[in-house]
């Protein structure tokens, strides 16, 4: 009976509150480039286009499990390869998002675009500044779902009317986004981007029951992210992620640890661990390998949080496939570390 009673809460929480706390997200905000920020798209100098995976498992011990899906794509056009000083290029991109939560299915698929262009404002930094749109459906299906006019005295009774709707419920609306990115690489060994994003510029409405009530609210994200070449086999990459919704917030602060194991007919080798913790909730362990164009990296989040006692320490397990590629290899090859790593 508890665990039913809490399904039906934390859904019904997610449908008419959610909506402004709980967005999709990933421990991996790095690998997941579109999702972060509209700007970060085709921001990679060295390659000209860009295909990502990533799943997420979150809570799993829990009655309502979050299963979270993405793949994107992106790639350059343009950019003028011969002046060093001044190299300017468009982006666009195309991903696509799921989320899927609890025994009703409550999920959210969206579609979306990206449009960026990065502009090489001197030899040493860059502003970019990234539009996006994207298409979302929310749906759930309350014939999963067991409610408190079920309950006959001694157990839920699912032949007893629920006095709600029935089926798969769903309702659809559009999202409006924009952010900036400034870059600044003083060396071949430092890299530094400052980024600022704003979700759901258009407030759209989200609700099962036709309300247009039920605003979605503005989502500020803010990113700092650094590349640093301690030694020709070291390379630390620290970063940090806030964003706020309708009062819920979230921060990320850590750092990913590169070691070149190998660097052969242009393919480098490199070994990948990290160390983040999301504030008041989660310690997060990542490692990882990358191979040439290839990158695999899996994170673990260890739950610190009130959650704890519950989930028993389980919080999320992710996975994140990148694979990168310029149209012509051979040509102005430049070491991976003087170029930024937003994958």
């Amino acid at each position: 009976m508890r665990k039913n009673v809490l399904l039906a809460f934390v859904l019904f929480a997610l449908m008419y509150q959610g909506a402004n706390g709980q967005s999709m997200h990933f421990s991996q905000y790095y690998n997941a480039p579109l999702l972060l920020n509209p700007a970060n798209t085709a921001l990679m100098p060295d390659n000209d286009f860009r295909i990502g995976l990533n799943y997420r498992n979150q809570w799993s011990v829990v009655p309502v499990p979050y299963n979270t899906f993405s793949a994107y794509g992106d790639f350059k056009v343009g950019g003028n390869k011969d002046n060093e000083n001044h190299n300017n290029w468009l982006g666009i991109g195309f991903a696509f998002f799921n989320d899927k939560a609890g025994d009703g299915n409550l999920a959210l698929t969206e579609v979306q675009g990206d449009v960026a262009y990065h502009l090489q404002m001197s030899q040493h930094t860059m502003f970019s500044l990234g539009v996006s749109g994207a298409s979302i459906q929310r749906s759930v299906n309350f014939d999963n779902l067991l409610f408190d006019a079920q309950w006959d005295g001694f157990t839920f009774n699912g032949n007893i009317p629920n006095n709600e709707k029935v089926g798969i419920l769903k309702d659809n609306y559009y999202t409006v986004g924009a952010g900036a990115n400034l870059a600044w690489f003083p060396n071949e060994s430092v890299y530094a981007k400052l980024g600022g994003s704003l979700e759901n510029i258009n407030q759209p409405a989200e609700s099962f029951y036709g309300s247009t009530k039920n605003v979605i609210a503005y989502r500020p994200v803010v990113d700092l992210d650094i590349v640093y070449q301690i030694s020709p086999v070291l390379i630390i990459n620290p970063s940090a992620y806030y964003t706020t919704q309708s009062g819920a917030a979230e921060l990320v602060v850590g750092s990913l640890f590169r070691t070149v194991l190998s660097s052969k007919n242009q393919a480098t080798s490199q070994l990948i661990l990290g160390l983040y913790t999301r504030m008041g909730d989660a310690v997060i362990g990542v490692a990882g390998y990358q191979m040439g164009n290839i990158q695999f990296m899996a994170n673990y989040d260890f739950t610190i949080s009130a959650l704890a006692p519950y989930n028993a320490s389980y919080g999320a397990l992710e996975f994140s496939l990148v694979y990168t590629r310029a149209y012509h290899p051979n040509d102005g090859i430049k070491k991976m570390y003087s170029c930024p790593r937003f994958f």
